[in-house]
């Protein structure tokens, strides 16, 4: 199998595992700070075996050259965890993966920012067009009884939180960032456990919360590896099929009906940022 089909297939599989993030966290029925827990808990000590198993005990040596930079990118990635549930809990599923949808855009701004990238015209006019869309969503929310602010802006944390990890990971493009994130998801379970007793449930929801964990140390793990074959704009193109995908199965799942002004929003944010990377994918093959 050529490299580029390899990237496709794993980067595809990493997708459909994470789909069902939100899924499960409607799902089940518990305290959404015991969801966290059980979620972070379970992907953490997965992808910690799989990196023993794979790559070996040593990988976890680059904790101790990531420096501080390493250790706010552990903060981020493992506050994402809680935020993300409480986000689902909040709002509708549609508003949470439409918002995070925008990440791309944060990471550009930040990018400019922090490590003095220019950004391109065309992505100028998309930031303009997703905040757009962003503010359709939030208008949504004033007239949803599903939706609510207070999830958006928690969804809107995980698109900011995302963002910054990655200007850190392309700040420290020199280290393998991989073993920083059971670290960040076991640490996350570690301080949410001072909140809550989690095994209150537990045997109610065992299944879903080793279901659950198991798709995102598998995404996680596939999302790492898949990229590393692809081209940014294809990786953010298949990327952006969790948002569609999310939705729907939630949807057709347990009835959760989006909303109008959810859809339109998510509509603008997801068909701008495909135009973009359409047109970023085009540029690089006639460059090349």
């Amino acid at each position: 199998m050529a490299d580029h089909q390899k990237g496709l297939l794993i980067t595809i599989l990493g997708v459909l595992f994470v789909v069902p993030d939100s899924l499960f966290v409607r799902l089940i029925a518990s305290d959404p700070l015991i969801t966290a827990f059980w979620r972070s808990l379970t992907a953490g000590v997965m992808i910690v075996f799989f990196l023993i198993l794979f790559r070996g005990i040593y990988s976890f040596r680059n904790l101790f050259l990531m420096g501080k930079l390493g250790w706010v990118y552990c903060f981020l990635i493992g506050s994402t965890s809680p935020a993300f549930v409480i986000a689902v809990e909040n709002t509708s599923v549609a508003n949470v993966v439409f918002i995070f949808a925008s990440m791309p855009i944060f990471s550009a701004i930040l990018s400019r920012i922090f490590l003095r990238e220019k950004i391109p015209p065309r992505t100028i006019i998309t930031i303009v067009v997703v905040v757009v869309g962003l503010s359709v969503i939030a208008y949504g929310s004033r007239t949803s009884e599903l939706s609510h602010w207070r999830g958006d802006m928690w969804a809107l944390y995980i698109s900011l939180a995302y963002a910054s990890a990655l200007t850190i990971v392309r700040h420290l493009k020199h280290i393998s960032m991989i073993p920083a994130i059971p670290i960040a998801y076991i640490g996350s379970a570690v301080v949410v456990s001072f909140f809550i007793n989690p095994l209150n449930g537990y045997e109610a929801n065992a299944g879903f919360y080793l279901y659950h964990g198991t798709c995102i140390a598998l995404g996680t793990c596939f999302l790492a590896l898949g990229p590393r074959y692809l081209s940014t704009p294809e990786v953010s193109l298949l990327i952006l099929l969790e948002s569609v995908l999310a939705p729907l199965l939630v949807w057709i799942v347990i009835d959760e009906n989006p909303g109008l002004w959810a859809v339109l929003g998510g509509s603008i944010v997801i068909g701008s940022l495909i135009i973009s990377n359409v047109l970023s994918y085009k540029k690089g093959k006639t460059i090349r």
